[in-house]
């Protein structure tokens, strides 16, 4: 678990009418769903939610909701932005229990570029999928995937299993071997190549 831990009320007043009264007190109006309890209208401190926000592990982690002292884990799964100020919303989050296996969607990162020899010769990473979604358990959800380039020429596809996961961790797609990115050449090499192959 992140660490992170947010005082949460139940809010009375929902509607459009209630959400603005709660930004009024500086908290942020969101619902929490899941479980045999079904959705609740809640509140949570703006000022807390930011620093987990700024903490870089909130969306997709499990967290703690403190509701006068009973805890329950929760997995944030959308914020919604003011269009102008950035300022935070809404909130939707969901109970979850530490052993349950959970869908999240985990970033993709790429080491030893310079071990690359397509991108030694000038060709660039082509990402397909910035992030992936993966059965998780709730506990355990990793804070990123990476794929090791070494070796890897122009044309190469780097696919869901070059990358190590961790124990427990399983793709949502199943039954193929999808592409996360690929090695493509320069944009000065496939005009090259394209002009090689134009008729005279």
């Amino acid at each position: 678990m992140s660490g992170i831990v947010l005082n949460v009320e139940v809010r009375d007043r929902t509607g459009t009418g209630g959400a603005r009264e709660t930004r009024r007190q500086g908290l942020i109006p969101g619902v929490l769903y899941g479980g045999p309890r079904g959705p609740v209208a809640i509140s949570v401190s703006r000022k807390e939610v930011v620093k987990a926000m700024n903490a870089g592990k909130f969306i997709s982690h499990m967290v703690e909701l403190d509701y006068r002292g009973e805890r329950q884990p929760v997995i944030p799964k959308d914020i919604q932005f003011h269009p102008v100020t950035d300022e935070p919303l809404h909130i939707d989050l969901y109970r979850v229990e530490e052993g349950q296996l959970v869908k999240v969607e985990v970033v993709a990162h790429f080491k030893n570029h310079e071990l690359s020899p397509g991108i030694k010769r000038g060709g660039t990473l082509n990402v397909v999928r910035h992030t992936v979604e993966l059965w998780c358990p709730a506990a355990a959800i990793p804070e990123e995937i990476v794929a090791d380039l070494t070796g890897l020429d122009i044309g190469d596809s780097i696919r869901i299993s070059a990358f190590n996961l961790p124990k427990g961790v399983e793709p949502v797609i199943t039954g193929r071997d999808f592409v996360v990115a690929t090695v493509a050449g320069s944009a000065a090499e496939r005009s090259s190549e394209a002009a090689d192959g134009t008729p005279a």
